[in-house]
C-alpha cells in the first residue's frame, strides 16, 4: 500500500479544489489545508506542516511559482505545480523555483499520483543529504579544533602528539564534555597565556 501523506492544495478555482481534495481522499490521503491563492498556500504550509504542496502556478496576490520559492526557501514542503500552461517561460520559472514536480491540467490521478510520490521522496532523499553535509562539516571542525589544540599542547608543554591526545581525552572523560569542547579550551587557554 502506498503512503499517506497529508497534503494542503492551492488553486484560484473552487472547482479544482474540491476535484484535486476529493482524488487525495479517495486514495487515502488527509488533506489539511485548502486555499485560494499562494498567500494562503504559504500560510497554511507554515501553520500545518503538509508532506506535500500542490499549488496551481496561476493565483491572485501570489502566484505559484512565488510559492514554491518561499516554500523551497524554508524547507517547509516539497512542491508540485499544476498548470495548464506548458510554454518554456514557466517551466523555467518553475526550475528555478525549486519545485519537486510539474504536472500539466486536466490533472489525473494517473499523472499526479506518481508526480507526488517521487517530489516527497526526492524531498525527504535531499534533506538527508543536507544533514549529512551538516554532520560532516561538524565533525570537519570538531577534528580542526582537536588539531589545533594538540598542536599548541605539544608546543606549550613540550611533549608528543600522542601524549597531548591523551591529556584531552583524559579531561574530556573525567568532565564528561565532548572532546572538541576541551579542545576549544584548550586553545583559549593557551593563547591567553601566550597572549601575556
Amino acid at each position: 500500500m502506498a503512503e499517506v501523506y497529508k497534503i494542503v492544495i492551492a488553486d484560484d478555482e473552487a472547482l479544482i479544489c474540491m476535484d484535486l481534495k476529493e482524488m487525495m481522499e479517495e486514495a487515502g490521503h488527509e488533506v489539511v489545508g485548502v486555499g485560494s491563492d499562494g498567500v494562503e498556500a504559504l500560510e497554511l504550509t507554515k501553520k500545518l506542516n503538509p508532506d506535500l504542496v500542490i499549488l496551481d502556478v496561476k493565483m491572485p496576490r501570489l502566484d505559484g511559482i512565488q510559492a514554491a520559492k518561499m516554500i523551497a526557501h524554508d524547507n517547509l514542503a516539497p512542491v508540485v505545480l499544476l498548470t495548464a500552461f506548458g510554454d518554456e517561460d514557466i517551466i523555467e520559472k518553475a526550475k528555478k523555483s525549486m519545485v519537486f514536480g510539474y504536472v500539466m491540467k486536466p490533472v489525473s490521478e494517473r499523472s499526479l499520483f506518481p508526480a507526488i510520490q517521487i517530489a516527497v521522496s526526492q524531498f525527504r532523499q535531499k534533506n538527508e543529504i543536507v544533514h549529512r553535509i551538516k554532520d560532516m562539516e561538524r565533525e570537519m571542525a570538531a577534528r580542526k579544533i582537536i588539531d589545533r589544540a594538540k598542536g599548541l599542547l605539544m608546543d606549550f608543554y613540550h611533549i608528543s602528539e600522542d601524549e597531548a591526545y591523551r591529556r584531552m581525552q583524559q579531561t574530556s572523560m573525567k568532565r564528561g564534555i565532548a572532546l572538541s569542547e576541551v579542545a576549544q579550551k584548550v586553545v583559549k587557554e593557551i593563547m591567553a597565556r601566550k597572549n601575556k
